[in-house]
């Protein structure tokens, strides 16, 4: 990696920087690995632009700067690089480094989640089931946690659980609920652990089991 990347290979600056960063055949480094990271990221390598956004979304090896990684995952997202467009759309969704946009930030979930990225499938579920950006439509959170939920996202197994309990988008079904709230329980996410153990208790979709 450092032979080709010494000679300005885009793809090894950018795999040296995860190298680095990694520990993996070098003492973890973040300072160096953003080193590579931007050399590769300026010739306009997106995993490379991805990677340096979120040193800088996340303080490591630089100072953190939401701005500076706006710049550098819009880069990336604009050449279709999925974790990138997730991340831009949580930038426009909390208002990092940006003026907060429920718009923009769907508009970039929807990109990603059209790849099949299950966090931005989940996240663009809960934009229509909160009428964020989007105009709400529990139908259409449900398909989107749904693709999200087959792929082992507790999230979206999760809120796709509470969409059967309260039958939102979907015809009330405790037993549907119970089945997605299982799944991400055994993930050890909490609050479908804790949505489990009340169907449980209330006997709904289970038989009463107070142990």
């Amino acid at each position: 990696y450092r032979l080709a990347a010494e000679q300005g290979f885009a793809d090894a600056q950018n795999n040296l920087g995860l190298m680095y960063y990694e520990g993996q055949g070098v003492p973890q480094d973040d300072k160096t690995a953003v080193k590579w990271y931007r050399l590769a990221a300026e010739q306009g390598d997106a995993f490379a632009q991805y990677n340096l956004g979120l040193m800088y979304d996340e303080g490591k090896g630089v100072p953190q700067d939401y701005k500076t990684a706006v710049k550098w995952y819009r880069l990336a997202a604009e050449q279709g690089h999925a974790d990138a467009q997730f991340n831009l759309g949580v930038m426009y969704e909390k208002g990092q480094g940006v003026p907060q946009d429920y718009k923009t930030a769907a508009k970039w979930f929807r990109l990603a989640a059209k790849q099949g990225f299950a966090p931005a499938q989940s996240n663009l579920g809960l934009m229509y089931r909160n009428g964020h950006g989007v105009p709400q439509d529990y139908k259409t959170a449900v398909k989107w946690y749904r693709l999200a939920a087959e792929q082992g996202h507790a999230d979206a197994q999760f809120n796709l659980g509470v969409m059967y309990e309260k039958g939102q988008g979907v015809p009330q079904d405790d037993k549907t609920a119970v089945k997605w709230f299982r799944l991400a329980a055994k993930q050890g996410f909490a609050p479908a652990q804790s949505n489990l153990g009340l169907m449980y208790r209330n006997g709904h979709g289970v038989p009463q089991d107070y142990k």
